[in-house]
């Protein structure tokens, strides 16, 4: 039998030294702020960009002055890469930008106290830095929150002798992108002069087009801005730019307004795309700021406020901000489990997306939950046919899902026929948004059909081999590495709540439910072992698990429930997660179930373990394993916030509502404060 170490036995010490040392930290810092997460020392060999993002765009940083990594635009797929599926494609980079003083073009080499702050109140991030003896520069980006498809950056720069700025926009068309056309237009009105840089291009295989535009926005009254230069590099490269003279000690700000869209979300993407700009550059910069501003301010009415971790206020409140700027109310996009932070796993959106971020999402903005799930609905179709191709009935959603909601798994991974759970976690996150809104109208509109469809899908996959012997065969389990197996337990488990689910829902509705749907749960096994801990599946033998699957049953599922067997489940498969390798789900988890049992020491080492061995400098954004360098990986927060949420606060998602049990809070903390919660925002707290 292969066992594997507890990842809590280290030397305490030890642990913190390097934890500090690789976050670009002293061990003995000041409290973290809760609110801004500064890098005041940046090495670019170790650079994890942090995102601004609106839920449909966004931007990641960079370590060298006006550069960002990369522009995201949710729902931009094409076939692309690796796997012959779609893939998130780079937009335009509009805020690819560059600073010249008296002719000389600054790099990265050329700043001095350079330092970046995300501002997570206000979805921010501000880069400042000194060059040489002749000026400080300091420039702030937003992905504004009220304008789904605009960026907007201000720039002041502050002279500290006479000095010539020069400074430029430049959009370049992305690598994949092909077919590019440039534009330059010139509008001036009595009121008013712009200045309009765009570019536009076709996806890989042509069926999409990508849009972008920019303008400068002066402060200077109209007639006496700078004079704007546009120069033409070549077909993929063109640019705007200005000269002004500045005095020491004067300071001048510009700032540059931007907008990408397209032809998946607007059928006339050029023509918008500088319509968008212009609305921004005609707003004006303070009125885009002002509305961005409270348009957050609403976002953080649903807060989660920690007494006696400062660190841990910080990081909680960091994965708030990013599941609030990877999603947004409104659409039916769903964020993949990297969100809008780059191209990870193509941009597609998994049971992530259903099990792990929906939940916290739903109970703190219920507005941004309906988004995902009715991503699941417009997708109904294609799961339906997708059941059909493997001999089922009702509707099988696939493994991986992108724009279409055809099976997107690459063909080489093997598991895209096979990992059906998540055909019952689309059904769980469809019963828990009626749960915590009750609202039987959408139940009767989109939910029962996701319910229903899902609940004749396993009907019909079932083997029916006698009483209790309801088996389901060969499928990849919830632990990915468990592949091909039978009577998965988190699968078998996920398909009995599917059924009951979809049973409650006809009643509720005043609909006559398949009789076979709780016929065939009542038959479905949940294996045992000779000792009575749950079995993983039918040939597990107690090897390493790659993520949670039996301690599920517990949380979410709630098919087990008796304290004892939940405690004898945690003792056993918590020392089956490796070190290494493993998602940063299954710790958190782990956490909640202790903190629901009352163990307040135990509930810290896992809420620990979850995430902080998956941390990155300098902005500790968080990797999908442990050592990994992939961030930003917004599964892993969705879990961590489920701990903390359900776990430390207590709350439970029941068919009347929202609810609050007794609990314990992990060793050290003194109190948690959850507002805004469910849609009568209320209060939840709990204190020790």
């Amino acid at each position: 039998m292969l066992r594997f170490p507890l990842p809590a036995i280290r030397t305490l010490l030890g642990t913190i030294l390097l934890m500090s040392t690789a976050l670009g930290r002293p061990a003995l810092a000041q409290a973290p702020d809760p609110w801004r997460v500064a890098a005041d020392q940046i090495d670019p060999r170790s650079y994890y960009g942090v995102t601004v993002a609106n839920g449909m765009l966004g931007v990641v940083s960079a370590p060298e002055p006006f550069q960002v990594k990369s522009v995201v635009l949710a729902g931009a797929y094409d076939q692309y890469g690796r796997g012959r599926v779609s893939n998130f494609l780079n937009s335009f980079n509009l805020l690819n930008m560059y600073l010249e003083v008296d002719g000389r073009r600054l790099s990265g080499r050329d700043a001095t106290n350079f330092r970046q702050e995300l501002d997570m109140r206000r979805s921010s991030l501000t880069t400042s830095f000194d060059y040489q003896d002749k000026a400080t520069i300091r420039y702030t980006y937003y992905a504004l929150r009220h304008l789904p498809f605009t960026v907007l950056m201000d720039v002041s720069i502050t002279a500290k002798k006479d000095v010539q700025l020069g400074a430029a926009s430049v959009l370049e068309t992305p690598d994949a992108l092909r077919d590019a056309q440039n534009y330059y237009n010139e509008i001036d009105r009595p009121h008013v002069a712009l200045s309009l840089l765009t570019s536009s291009a076709k996806s890989p295989t042509g069926k999409m087009q990508l849009c972008a535009s920019n303008t400068f926005l002066f402060e200077e009254p109209h007639g006496q801005e700078p004079r704007v230069i546009h120069e033409m590099w070549d077909n993929n490269m063109h640019l705007i730019k200005f000269g002004k003279p500045l005095k020491a000690g004067q300071t001048y700000s510009y700032a540059v307004a931007g907008s990408s869209i397209t032809s998946a979300h607007h059928a006339d993407p050029l023509n918008e795309a500088e319509r968008l700009t212009i609305f921004a550059r005609l707003e004006g910069k303070q009125r885009l700021l002002d509305f961005h501003a409270k348009a957050w301010e609403e976002l953080w009415k649903s807060d989660i406020q920690i007494q006696g971790d400062a660190q841990a206020q910080q990081d909680v409140r960091s994965m708030l901000y990013h599941l609030y700027s990877f999603s947004r109310a409104g659409t039916d996009y769903s964020p993949s489990p990297m969100g809008l932070s780059g191209l990870g796993y193509n941009g597609h959106v998994f049971w992530d997306t259903d099990l792990w971020m929906f939940p916290a999402l739903l109970v703190l903005h219920p507005d941004i939950a309906k988004s995902l799930i009715e991503y699941r609905f417009r997708r109904l179709e294609p799961a339906r046919r997708n059941a059909f191709a493997h001999g089922y009935q009702g509707a099988m959603y696939p493994w991986e899902s992108a724009d279409t909601g055809v099976e997107e798994t690459p063909v080489w991974a093997l598991s895209g026929p096979f990992e059906h759970h998540i055909s019952a976690d689309v059904a769980l996150a469809a019963w828990q948004y009626y749960c915590v809104t009750q609202d039987r109208d959408w139940l009767r509109e989109k939910g029962y059909p996701i319910l229903s469809a899902t609940a004749d899908f396993w009907a019909s996959r079932v083997e029916r081999n006698g009483p209790g012997h309801y088996d389901i065969k060969n499928v990849v389990a919830s632990d990915e590495w468990a592949e091909n197996v039978d009577n998965d337990a988190f699968t078998n488990a996920a398909a009995q709540v599917n059924l009951r689910n979809a049973a409650a829902a006809a009643r509720l509705l005043g609909l006559k439910a398949n009789p076979d749907w709780l016929h065939v749960a009542q038959n479905i096994p949940i294996l045992k072992m000779p000792d009575g801990t749950t079995q993983e599946h039918a040939t597990y033998k107690g090897e390493g698990i790659k993520q949670g699957d039996v301690n599920l049953l517990a949380y979410p599922l709630n098919v087990i429930t008796d304290p004892a067997q939940i405690k004898k489940d945690l003792a056993y498969y918590e020392t089956r997660v490796p070190n290494e390798g493993t998602p940063a789900m299954t710790q958190a988890i782990f956490a909640l179930l202790y903190a629901r049992l009352g163990n307040a020491d135990k509930a810290r080492l896992w809420f620990k373990d979850a995430y902080e061995p998956n941390l990155l400098p300098p902005f500790r954004v968080i990797a999908e394993t442990k050592g990994g360098t992939n961030p930003y990986f917004a599964t892993g927060a969705g879990g961590v916030l489920q701990a903390v949420l359900m776990g430390f606060g207590g709350l439970n998602i029941t068919p009347g509502g929202i609810t609050q049990s007794k609990t314990t809070l992990p060793t050290g903390w003194q109190s948690v404060k959850i507002t805004g919660v469910g849609p009568q925002r209320k209060t939840y707290s709990v204190s020790r």
